[in-house]
């Protein structure tokens, strides 16, 4: 079985945390098959054919929207990427076909100009309303919900970043969540999900900003949970 990453962009150090995730889907039994760069976002779509899983580890989007931060718009020419009617025809036809995706961490402030792609993932990044608290202290993480990858597993800490006010699909329920660092009275945030979507299955996990996080027993074993779940095993 094959599983296609797309990696790559700004602010993270994604070769390190691809790396990371790499190591858990090959223990998976997995293939990995890894496209980087501006270029990778559709090379790594139309690889798809015969491939178990689409994994996400990756910063790209197309940095023109209006509310994008200037520091982004001015760097959209080179670091830019919109994924092309070939590509995202791809991406419906791994669905229908069974085939599963993962999002991890940045997989959804990518594709901004995708409605597709955040009706996939089950939420999105919406510039302007977004965000999240500077990476700092530990972040008190709660099980919300009952699923195979997070049944039996306890709480937990982790240091990472606390995604907020993403926009939400109707019907996707958390199976994590916590507040944002020092907000204790504050909404909980939801951090993991898992939803059947157009004939394939798909988990987003908020978690993963760097490679402590992946170490964290816990995350680690939900996000190895979460590669069996979307390749049906």
């Amino acid at each position: 079985m094959r599983a296609v990453v797309l990696s790559g962009g700004l602010t993270h150090d994604f070769p390190a945390t691809t790396a990371a995730l790499s190591a858990l889907l090959e223990e998976a039994g997995l293939d990995v098959e890894v496209h980087t760069g501006t270029d990778g976002v559709d090379s790594a779509l139309t690889a798809l054919p015969g491939a178990a899983l689409f994994v996400v580890n990756a910063l790209r989007w197309s940095m023109t929207g209006e509310q994008t931060p200037e520091r982004y718009r001015d760097k959209a020419a080179e670091e830019g990427a919109s994924p092309s009617p070939r590509a995202r025809d791809a991406l419906a036809a791994h669905l229908a076909a069974g085939g599963g995706v993962l999002g991890m961490h940045t997989a959804g402030i990518c594709f901004d100009d995708w409605p597709g792609w955040g009706d996939t993932l089950g939420g999105a990044w919406v510039w302007g309303s977004s965000s999240h608290p500077p990476l700092g202290p530990d972040v008190s993480v709660a099980v919300t919900g009952a699923h195979p990858i997070v049944d039996g597993l306890d709480d937990f800490s982790i240091v990472d970043e606390v995604y907020s006010d993403l926009d939400m699909r109707p019907g996707v329920e958390p199976l994590l969540a916590a507040r944002r660092p020092g907000d204790d009275t504050g909404p909980a945030q939801p951090l993991l999900w898992a939803r059947e979507h157009g004939g394939g299955r798909v988990v987003y996990d908020a978690l993963g900003h760097h490679v402590p996080s992946y170490e964290v027993p816990e995350h680690r074993e939900m996000v190895r949970r979460a590669i069996g779940w979307t390749t049906r095993g």
